[in-house]
């Protein structure tokens, strides 16, 4: 009952959703940096497969480990078909299509496509949920909250848009990620966050493992200290930012938290520059206002009328 009054609570919506969305943005230089250290280069798809099949099985397995002492974190046989299926489209198909689509796009591009998670994400919940459905509100916070995607990605030299396969293959992913999310939110009725989360990761991991091994065998890297440590703070914030984020979608209407969606990328430029030493360009700081204006503007309704004509859940 504490969980559901501070995932419901405003500020513990905003303080969840951009944690998650922050620990999710730092996953952008934190690849770049191990793919360095790894020597995976961009044509490698099986290497990466497997390196992030290695990081989601390390995800899942973080969070079985850290919470099996109190609570019951034993695999339910009956909760098996629910569980693969959200671990195939929020884990595994979402980062078999990023991957490859990824490698025939830019870095840029695919940022810019990561904000359509939030997109779809609301636009499934129009025809899923008979109480989340699209209004004018939600759509000019999903223009001005793109806008400010857009904006912050803009900076880095290319001022062209194309539209091929890696950008179909991206926008895929993001409507498999999204539709993933909305399952999540379906199986927290009956299963418990912890255990969906660290169950559907540990699933989702075994088919990129399988790709990568298919590929390129069991042990294609050199592991030193450093690698070591940044792969395991990516299964960190993956652990802790889907707890987060899969706890938010749980207590909350998916239009009303979806645009937090859209610091993600905003928050991958701002650490790029950073840790990898690139150039912070005015217009992030721009993007960043447009987005966080687009979450204010759709969570207004909300918050008014639960405070004149109902009282907080």
């Amino acid at each position: 009952m504490r969980a559901k009054e501070f995932f419901t609570h405003p500020l513990g919506i905003a303080v969840s959703a951009a944690g998650a969305t922050f620990l999710w943005g730092s996953a952008f230089p934190f690849i770049k940096l191990s793919y360095r250290s790894l020597d995976i280069r961009p044509e490698e798809i099986g290497e990466q497969m497997l390196f992030a099949g290695y990081r989601f099985l390390l995800a899942g397995l973080l969070i079985l480990v850290l919470f099996m002492l109190n609570r019951e974190m034993k695999f339910k046989p009956e909760t098996a078909g629910p569980l693969l299926k959200i671990g195939f489209f929020q884990t595994f198909l979402q980062y078999v299509l990023f991957y490859i689509g990824l490698s025939y796009s830019t870095g840029i591009q695919g940022s810019i496509i990561a904000g359509t998670t939030s997109f779809f994400q609301i636009l499934l919940a129009h025809f899923l949920y008979p109480d989340d459905r699209m209004n004018r509100l939600k759509v000019a916070g999903l223009m001005i909250g793109f806008t400010g995607v857009v904006f912050a990605n803009w900076p880095n030299g290319e001022y062209e848009i194309h539209f091929g396969i890696g950008e179909i293959l991206l926008m895929l992913a993001m409507l498999s990620g999204a539709y993933g999310n909305i399952l999540a939110k379906n199986g927290s009725a009956t299963m418990e966050v912890i255990y969906l989360t660290s169950y559907q990761m540990i699933l989702g991991s075994l088919g990129l493992v399988a790709i990568g091994v298919f590929s390129v065998g069991f042990v294609p890297f050199e592991f030193d200290l450093i690698s070591l440590l940044m792969l395991v703070y990516l299964a960190f914030l993956s652990a802790a930012g889907f707890i987060l984020w899969n706890n938010v979608m749980k207590y909350n209407q998916v239009g009303k938290v979806s645009l937090y969606l859209f610091l993600v990328p905003v928050f991958g430029v701002i650490l790029s520059s950073v840790l990898l030493d690139e150039m912070l360009h005015y217009l992030v700081i721009a993007g960043l206002i447009f987005v966080v204006a687009g979450i204010v503007l759709v969570n207004r309704p909300a918050r008014k009328t639960a405070k004149n004509s109902l009282p907080s859940k």
